[in-house]
C-alpha cells in the first residue's frame, strides 16, 4: 500500500485505518488490475475508488443509476476539497457546461454519470479527449439478469470497456448472491479479476420480525422508542406510504412521504428535509434511499413484507451506516404475500419463476425461528459461525425454555379443519378468541365449538404459534390465497395425541432487546455541536452528515478537543475540514468546557479508539463511581466534577448499566437521597419490576406522577446495583 494512499486516507478523509479489505481492494485497483468489490452497505465501498482517483493522473468515471447518489457523493468530497462532479439530466445548461469544462480542462478527477448519459454521443466525445484511468460501476448487480434489480441497458458497459483500453475496470455492489457475481465478471469480461467478498454481516442492526397484527399501532408503539432520531418506513405501495404519513403526522410525528408518484419537487424537497434533519422520518415505497448516504438512521421499519432478500439487506443497510447500533423491524403479515404474488403473475414466465424462488427466500427468513442473521448470511454465500448472534429476535429467545404446546397446536389445527382449510392464521386466531368481528360472523364461524376456545392467549401469541406450526410442517400455506391447510402430519397431534413442543412468547411485539450501548461522552455538549453542525450545514446548503458525521461529534463530545492537534485525532477529521470547520467547532467545544471546568480528554494517539468507546481515558461516569466508592457525598462530586446532581446521577446510571456494581454502602447513602416516602419507594421498584428501567415515563406514569423524574433516576440508580440489568429492562410500555 503506497504512502500516498494512507495520506489521503487521513489528510482527506480525517480516518486513521482502512477498514477491512479497502487497503487490499485499492493496492490492486491502483495495479490496474480489474476488481470486483462485493460489500455491504456502509463498509466503505466509496473510498475504494476514491482514493485511487485522486492518485490517478487521469480521469475516474463512477457509473451509477442513481441521480442521489451523484448528488451525495459530489457534495461530500466537495467539502473534502476533492476535484468531483456529475453529469445528469437534473442540471440546467449552464451548470452542465460548467461541469464539462471542468472534467474537459482536467480540474476534475472524479466525474459522475448515469448510464444513460454515458452512451450519449457528446459525453463519448467528451471522454474520447481524455485519459481515462478507471472505468467504476457502481450497483453492478444491475447487469445481471439473476439479480433482483436487473437493467437491461447495464449490458452496454461491455462496450464502453473496449473504447477505454487502459482504463482499469471496478464493479461494486452491496448485494450479490455466488450467482450473480459470477454474472458481474462474465458480463463485464473480467479474466483475472482480483475478487474481494467482504463480510456481508452489519454487526450493529438489530433484526427482528413481528406478526402484522395491528400495524398502525404497532409502527407508532415502534417510533416512540427513537425520540428525535431519524428513520425510515418502507411501504408496499403509494397509497399506503401517503395513508401511513398523514397518519404519523396527525399524531405528531415529524415525517413526509416518498414515492414516485409524488410531484417531481415536492418528492425532491421531502429527500433533502430528511438528510438535512430537518425532517425525522420518511415513509417510503423501495424508490427511497439508493444512494443516500445519510449516516445517522437509527431505525428501518418495513411496514410490508419485501418482495426479496436483496432489497430487504438493502434497505436495512440504510441504518447505522456510521458503525452505531440501529434497528430493523419486519411486520410481517401473511396478506403481504398474495400482493406480491399478484404482482409477480403479471410477469413473463422466466421472471415469474425467477421472482418466486426470490419470495420464497424472504418468506424462510420471515419465518425461521433459527438464527435471522445466519439466514441471511447463507443466502449471500457466507458461511456465520457463531451459534447466538445476539443481536437478532430469534437469538434472544433461544435461552426461552420450550414447553408443551400440544394442547393449543390442537385448538389451532381443529379450527383450520372447521372452517374449512380456506382462511388464514388473522381470521383463524379470531376465531379462536371469539371475535365479534363482521367477517366471522358472516361465515357463521361463531357457531363452531372453536369459537371463543383460545381467549387464554393473546392474538400475537397465536401468531407466533401459529409460525411454529408452519415451521414444524402441521401446517402449509396455499400457494395462491395464503389460506392455512392441515398437512399429513396433522393428524398425528389431532387424532393420536402426539406431542408438539414449542414456546409461547409473553409479548412477541415486545421482545427484550439491549439498547444501543450507553456512551460515555456529554450528551448536553453533543447537543450544541449538533446545533453548530446544522447552522453550518444549512449555511453551505449540504446534509450535517456533509459536515461531521455523528460519531465524530460523540468523540468530540467525549474527548473534548481543544486545539487543532487534538481534533485531528478525531475519527473524520482531516485536514480539510480542519481548515473549514475547525475553528468554530473548537470554539465551542473550549466555551462548554470552560463554562463547566472540564478539562480535555484526549487519548495517547498511538491508543485505537472504537465507536463503543470513543475515548480510551477514563468516562466520566467511571470517575464519579471511584468518588462514590471512595465515600464521597453526591454534593462532593458535584463541586470536583462541576457539574449538577442529575449529572451525577446520569453518569452513575451508565456505569451501572454497562455492567459495574457500587458497594453496599454506597447504595444505603444514595436511598438516603431520595426525599420520598418508603411506600413509594416500594411502588417505584415495583413498577421497575414490572416496566423496565430503560424509560422511565412508564413508571412515572405508573406512580400517578408522585414521584419526579430526578427522584426516580435515583431510584433506578439503587434498583440497578442490586439487581442484573438483563434481568430487569424489559420492554416499556409507551
Amino acid at each position: 500500500m503506497p504512502d500516498t494512499a494512507r495520506k489521503i486516507l487521513k489528510e482527506v478523509f480525517g480516518y486513521n485505518e482502512f477498514k477491512p479489505l479497502q487497503a487490499e481492494i485499492i493496492q490492486n485497483i491502483l495495479e490496474k488490475n480489474d476488481t470486483l468489490v462485493i460489500m455491504p452497505t456502509g463498509g466503505g465501498k466509496s473510498l475504494c475508488y476514491q482514493i485511487p482517483a485522486l492518485i490517478f493522473d487521469g480521469l475516474t468515471v463512477v457509473i451509477s443509476p442513481l441521480i442521489s447518489l451523484m448528488k451525495d457523493q459530489v457534495e461530500q468530497l466537495a467539502a473534502l476539497n476533492a476535484p468531483a462532479v456529475f453529469l445528469n439530466s437534473t442540471l440546467s445548461q449552464e451548470a452542465y457546461s460548467r461541469n464539462v469544462n471542468r472534467v474537459r480542462s482536467g480540474q476534475a478527477k472524479l466525474l459522475y454519470v448515469a448510464p444513460e448519459t454515458l452512451f450519449t454521443t457528446r459525453t463519448q466525445a467528451l471522454l474520447a479527449m481524455l485519459q481515462v484511468d478507471c472505468l467504476t460501476i457502481d450497483e453492478a448487480h444491475c447487469i445481471s439478469e439473476w439479480g433482483h434489480d436487473f437493467r437491461p441497458e447495464y449490458r452496454k458497459l461491455v462496450d464502453v470497456r473496449k473504447k477505454f483500453p487502459n482504463a482499469v475496470c471496478v464493479a461494486l455492489t452491496a448485494t450479490a448472491t455466488p450467482q450473480v457475481q459470477e454474472d458481474i465478471k462474465q458480463n463485464l469480461g473480467f479474466k483475472d479479476a482480483g475478487h474481494f467478498l467482504a463480510s456481508f454481516n452489519r454487526e450493529n442492526l438489530f433484526i427482528r420480525v413481528v406478526p402484522k397484527i395491528n400495524p398502525v399501532d404497532q409502527a407508532i408503539e415502534f417510533l416512540r422508542e427513537f425520540p428525535e432520531k431519524s428513520g425510515i418506513i418502507y411501504c408496499f405501495s403509494r397509497r399506503q406510504v401517503e395513508n401511513l404519513a398523514e397518519t404519523l403526522a396527525s399524531s405528531g410525528f415529524s415525517v413526509r412521504p416518498y414515492h414516485a408518484g409524488l410531484p417531481d419537487i415536492e418528492r425532491k424537497q421531502n429527500q433533502e428535509l430528511f438528510i438535512r434533519d430537518n425532517i425525522q422520518i420518511i415513509v417510503a415505497t423501495v424508490a427511497f434511499g439508493m444512494g443516500i448516504n445519510k449516516p445517522n438512521v437509527r431505525f428501518v421499519l418495513h411496514y410490508d413484507l419485501p418482495k426479496n432478500i436483496e432489497g430487504y439487506y438493502q434497505e436495512i443497510g440504510r441504518a447505522g451506516r456510521d458503525g452505531l447500533r440501529a434497528e430493523c423491524m419486519l411486520l410481517f403479515g401473511y396478506g403481504d404475500i398474495s400482493k406480491i404474488r399478484f404482482i409477480i403473475s403479471q410477469k413473463e414466465e422466466q421472471e415469474q419463476r425467477l421472482a418466486t424462488k426470490l419470495l420464497n427466500a424472504i418468506l424462510r427468513y420471515a419465518e425461521t425461528d433459527a438464527c435471522r442473521r445466519k439466514n441471511f448470511l447463507t443466502y449471500f454465500g457466507e458461511t456465520y459461525e457463531k451459534a447466538n448472534c445476539g443481536m437478532c429476535d430469534n437469538c434472544l429467545s433461544l435461552n426461552r425454555q420450550q414447553t408443551d404446546i400440544t394442547v393449543p397446536a390442537q385448538m389451532f389445527l381443529s379450527c383450520v379443519k372447521r372452517t374449512g382449510e380456506r382462511f388464514g392464521a388473522n381470521h383463524i386466531i379470531d376465531v379462536l378468541r371469539g371475535s365479534k368481528s363482521q367477517r366471522v360472523l358472516n361465515f357463521r364461524h361463531s357457531q363452531l365449538s372453536t369459537y371463543g376456545i383460545g381467549k387464554d392467549y393473546t392474538k400475537k401469541q397465536w401468531f407466533h404459534l401459529s409460525r411454529q406450526f408452519l415451521q414444524k410442517g402441521l401446517l402449509k400455506q396455499d400457494p395462491e390465497f395464503g389460506g392455512l391447510l392441515l398437512s399429513d402430519k396433522a393428524a398425528g397431534v389431532l387424532r393420536d395425541g402426539e406431542k408438539v413442543s414449542g414456546k409461547i412468547e409473553e409479548d412477541l411485539g415486545k421482545i427484550q432487546v439491549s439498547k444501543a450501548e450507553l456512551k460515555d461522552y456529554d450528551v448536553e455538549l453533543f447537543q450544541v455541536l449538533k446545533k453548530k453542525r446544522k447552522h453550518l450545514a444549512d449555511q453551505a446548503d449540504v446534509p450535517p452528515y456533509v459536515i461531521f458525521s455523528d460519531r465524530s461529534l460523540i468523540e468530540m463530545a467525549s474527548c473534548f478537543p481543544q486545539s487543532n492537534a487534538s481534533l485531528l485525532q478525531i475519527h473524520g477529521v482531516g485536514q480539510a475540514k480542519l481548515d473549514k470547520y475547525g475553528k468554530g467547532f473548537l470554539s465551542s467545544i473550549s466555551g462548554y468546557c470552560h463554562r463547566k471546568g472540564i478539562k480535555e480528554n484526549m487519548p495517547k494517539p498511538a491508543v485505537a479508539r472504537s465507536v463503543q468507546n470513543p475515548a480510551a481515558a477514563t468516562p466520566r461516569s467511571t470517575q464519579a463511581a471511584e468518588l462514590l466508592n471512595q465515600g464521597r457525598s453526591l454534593q462532593e462530586i458535584m463541586k470536583i466534577m462541576n457539574v449538577q446532581e442529575p449529572t451525577v446521577i446520569d453518569y452513575l446510571g451508565r456505569y451501572v448499566l454497562n455492567g459495574n456494581t457500587i458497594s453496599a454502602e454506597m447504595k444505603q447513602m444514595l436511598l438516603k437521597q431520595s426525599k420520598l416516602p418508603e411506600n413509594i419507594q416500594r411502588k417505584a421498584f415495583d413498577a421497575f419490576v414490572r416496566l423496565g428501567t430503560e424509560r422511565l415515563k412508564p413508571v412515572f406514569l405508573d406512580l400517578t406522577e408522585t414521584a419526579s423524574y430526578d427522584e426516580l433516576k435515583i431510584l433506578r440508580l439503587v434498583f440497578l446495583s442490586e439487581n442484573r440489568p438483563e434481568e430487569t429492562k424489559k420492554n416499556p410500555g409507551t
